[in-house]
């Protein structure tokens, strides 16, 4: 049987990787893409390395994008994110991936869906890209240097957890707000409790900004939020009680009638982070980061897997919940005394992160004006991506 050949551009986009594609390029219905997605990520893998595809066997590197111009005024692309299972045959639309957003804009610059100029005489200018995520119905801000009809690739900007150094991209998340449920807290409640199936009980805070997420302190679990990923994964107890929590965060943020079905259909939606005061701790490179060069220690999982960095989006959502006095967030970073503005820094297995949230007003009545972060990308490889021809021809 003969593959079919696609056009395709394979990205990195912060810390993740994906495969981009034209909406144009595509089936209109879902079920002609996800088959399409499954095929070229190499999903599913029971193995868990998707060798058959280009995926990575990791929640990071099993992502799809479909970009399209938009019809919607004052925007100039649409842009779809798909979170490919590793493991199962199914393509997640749940939530938004904040650190392929960083590729969107230069992605439809390189490939003339925007016209952009280039400043006097071809030196680089920087441009500001408006892109509606179709995921959550919001719109970001990218901004960053183009130079003889594309996207810079080349700076001397450092992101945790990329080697070397790329062209900086800023990301505006304007009014992220309700992302996927309409309120800023879903359960209606700054902080929540809720009861395990042992009996006990443990404090959360749900929050939805850019996505939803579900966060708890790590000393709840008997950890610190510096434990290294692989150290974790081996905490089979631990991850179980997090996917617990998670599943009965989603039930009161009302993404699902039961944590049951919340397990069952959506692992990326609500994310799940612990949290813990700054501390010192060891990153995944062998240095050392320091608990004054932090804020909060963070461990986010990701697809039910300690993620290397920190899911941007989920940490948008985190740098929220720290910006806003009550959340239990709030109580375990380091005080500072302007509460409305101002990057917090998130201390990932891969080094400082740092996110800025403007917020206005406190506690259910917060409101949230935008979330600036910044990321960098760069074009891996285009061509064409081949399937097996399952389909009928486009």
């Amino acid at each position: 049987m003969t593959q079919r050949r696609i056009p395709a551009a394979f990205i990195r986009g912060g810390t993740s990787k994906g495969v981009f594609f034209h909406a144009r390029d595509l089936p209109d219905d879902l079920d002609g893409r996800n088959a399409i997605f499954l095929a070229a990520i190499g999903s599913p893998d029971p193995y868990g390395r998707q060798l058959d595809g280009m995926g990575g066997g990791i929640s990071s590197l099993s992502k799809v994008v479909v970009i399209e111009p938009s019809a919607r005024p004052g925007i100039d692309v649409d842009y779809t994110f798909g979170q490919v299972v590793v493991d199962a045959p199914a393509v997640d639309y749940g939530a938004t991936c904040g650190n392929l957003s960083s590729a969107v804009g230069p992605f439809a610059v390189d490939d003339g869906l925007v016209s952009v100029g280039d400043g006097a005489d071809g030196e680089a200018v920087e441009v500001m890209i408006r892109v509606h995520n179709t995921n959550t119905d919001k719109v970001f801000e990218a901004r960053f240097m183009v130079a003889d009809g594309q996207a810079v690739s080349t700076g001397d900007f450092v992101i945790p957890g990329v080697a070397g150094t790329a062209a900086r991209i800023q990301l505006d998340f304007l009014d992220p707000a309700g992302s996927r449920t309409g309120k800023l807290f879903p359960s209606g409640q700054v902080n929540d409790r809720v009861r395990l199936a042992d009996g006990g009980e443990v404090e959360i805070c749900c929050m939805d900004a850019t996505t939803p997420c579900v966060f708890v302190a790590a000393t709840d679990l008997g950890l610190a939020a510096t434990e290294l990923p692989g150290d974790l994964e081996a905490l089979n107890d631990v991850l179980a009680r997090l996917e617990e929590i998670r599943a009965l965060a989603g039930v009161r943020m009302g993404l699902g009638d039961t944590a049951a079905a919340i397990s069952a259909t959506s692992r990326a939606s609500p994310k799940i982070a612990m949290v813990g005061p700054a501390k010192d701790m060891a990153l995944l490179d062998g240095s050392t980061l320091k608990a004054e060069d932090m804020d909060l220690a963070v461990r986010m999982i990701s697809m039910g897997q300690p993620h290397r960095a920190v899911p941007l989006t989920g940490g948008m959502c985190l740098s929220v919940a720290a910006s806003l006095p009550g959340t239990l967030v709030h109580g375990l970073r380091k005080p500072k005394r302007d509460m409305s503005g101002g990057d917090i820094r998130l201390g990932t297995p891969s080094g400082a992160i740092p996110i800025g949230a403007k917020v206005h007003g406190e506690g259910e009545d917060a409101t949230v004006e935008r979330i600036t972060t910044y990321r960098t990308s760069r074009r891996l490889m285009e061509g064409q991506v081949l399937v097996p021809n399952i389909l009928e021809p486009l």
